[in-house]
């Protein structure tokens, strides 16, 4: 079974100079995911080194883990941004658009059973591309997104949008849930 995991850095966090805020969150929940899910295709921003730092050595750590997993079979793939900090929100369409342009083929050629996202605005157009190969009878894409454990009140930009276009949407808070009853409430997650 293929899956997509979506990794980015937090832009709040980069407004600080900090990076991989949503990395975290997701390598977290990826401590829990059976071997099954292989080989894994993360995609990160063009620019987000920070990412595939931790990527590479939460993969190595997980083969160290398991005396079965000899060579970590995953992938990482690079995006560009869908917005930057600060960016207008005029030009984010743009930018976006052009994101979507280049994730398309990605998706296609991987061809993945799920994808698994946690909010960088990157995210987006991954599951915008996943969606597309169902519209289009390539194959049914599941999408799950988790939002950030950090949105106790609100969602994020990223997850008002997919909130409409995933498969489940888990949320970690329980006023979240309140206020968009389509989610799903597991507690905290990561």
């Amino acid at each position: 079974m293929e899956v997509v995991e979506k990794l980015s850095e937090n832009n709040e966090n980069r407004k600080q100079n900090k990076t991989g805020g949503h990395t975290t969150e997701i390598l977290r929940l990826l401590e829990k995911l059976s071997n099954a899910y292989s080989p894994r295709h993360y995609i990160i921003a063009d620019t987000d080194e920070m990412s595939a730092h931790k990527i590479n050595s939460f993969e190595l750590d997980r083969a160290d883990r398991d005396p079965n997993t000899m060579f970590p079979e995953y992938y990482i793939h690079r995006i560009p941004r869908s917005r930057e900090v600060r960016q207008s929100w005029l030009s984010t369409v743009v930018t976006t658009l052009y994101s979507m342009w280049l994730s398309f083929p990605l998706t296609h050629r991987v061809k993945p059973d799920l994808v698994l996202c946690n909010g960088p605005g990157t995210c987006v157009p991954i599951c915008i591309s996943a969606l597309l190969l169902g519209i289009l009878g390539i194959k049914k894409v599941i999408i799950v997104y988790v939002e950030s454990i950090c949105r106790v009140e609100h969602l994020s930009l990223s997850g008002k949008i997919l909130f409409h276009l995933s498969d489940y949407f888990i949320v970690q808070w329980p006023a979240l849930k309140e206020k968009y009853p389509k989610s799903v409430y597991l507690g905290r997650i990561v």
